[in-house]
């Protein structure tokens, strides 16, 4: 029997395959067609690389020269606004030379200067500090973490007070024990700068211990009302920002750019905030009226 759904399939194919075959014969006859489409897709690609090439120079120049502009601006904007003061620098869980070399850069463009560097050794040698605080009231420092909380109190009020309080020798002699970096001279400081790493590899005893103590230091920093700021760099990983809120310390997080250096004069100078590129910033920089207002 005669399948005419068969025969019509059959003619298509058939129709299908001189389709081609004309399509096929015409790109080999044809060379020149196919020669002038390709060099019209290559003129094409060439106008457009031509043209991004020309606007991503027009953009480099311009962000020369704005970041010309910026650099001359800064030594303007910050002159003479830590005029005198002495700072000083602590590092919580390692120190770092990159964040050292940022804050004295930015302290002495502003007219001050950094007096005392140091870092404290964590974990803590609680054995090692009481033996050296022996016959004070902190000698039984490793068998109570309230005591090394009251403790860090102590040598915070200490730091910033050029040890100018009672038990004033405390922080000269634990100095071993207490610290692995010192440079500097213990001064009256007029503003204090805080880099925190988050602490590895301790015990559950070792970090209830160093948390206990680092509260315990930014308490007495605040008793003594020095402005204190927390830093990190654009690269810190994890952030210490929301530790520093924690503490209810102004912050910056970009100490590498020259926005977060500016940041960290005007918060040494008196401004209070979160500052930076981050999300956790509430601004890059504080307010012009929050500026002009400063001493």
């Amino acid at each position: 029997m005669f399948d005419y759904r068969y025969h019509a399939l059959s003619l298509a194919a058939v129709l299908f395959a001189l389709t081609v075959g004309v399509l096929i014969g015409v790109a080999i006859g044809d060379s020149n067609l196919v020669s002038s489409a390709k060099n019209g897709i290559v003129h094409n690609l060439e106008s457009e690389v031509n043209g991004a090439q020309r606007q991503a120079g027009q953009l480099q120049t311009r962000l020369n020269s704005e970041e010309a502009f910026t650099n001359g601006l800064y030594p303007l904007a910050t002159h003479e606004l830590l005029n005198g003061r002495s700072i000083g620098l602590v590092f919580l869980g390692g120190s770092s030379d990159q964040v050292d070399s940022l804050v004295r850069t930015a302290v002495a463009q502003a007219g001050g200067d950094v007096a005392s560097v140091v870092a404290v050794r964590e974990p803590l040698d609680l054995t090692g500090i009481a033996h050296e605080a022996a016959g004070t009231h902190y000698a039984p420092l490793a068998e109570s973490t309230p005591l090394v909380e009251r403790f860090g109190d102590l040598m915070g009020r200490q730091l910033v007070s050029g040890g100018q309080l009672v038990d004033r020798e405390l922080i000269s002699r634990v100095r071993a024990g207490l610290l692995s970096a010192f440079d500097g001279q213990l001064t009256r400081l007029e503003g204090l700068v805080v880099m925190r790493a988050e602490p590895t590899g301790m015990s559950a005893e070792e970090s209830e211990s160093s948390a206990a103590f680092e509260s315990g230091l930014l308490a007495g920093v605040a008793a003594v009302r020095v402005p204190t700021v927390g830093v990190e760099l654009t690269s810190t990983e994890p952030s210490e920002i929301p530790w520093y809120k924690g503490k209810n310390l102004s912050s910056v997080d970009d100490l590498d750019a020259l926005a977060g250096q500016a940041a960290l004069v005007y918060t040494l100078a008196g401004d209070r905030g979160t500052f930076g590129s981050k999300s956790t910033a509430d601004s890059l920089l504080p307010t012009v009226t929050g500026a002009s207002a400063l001493p």
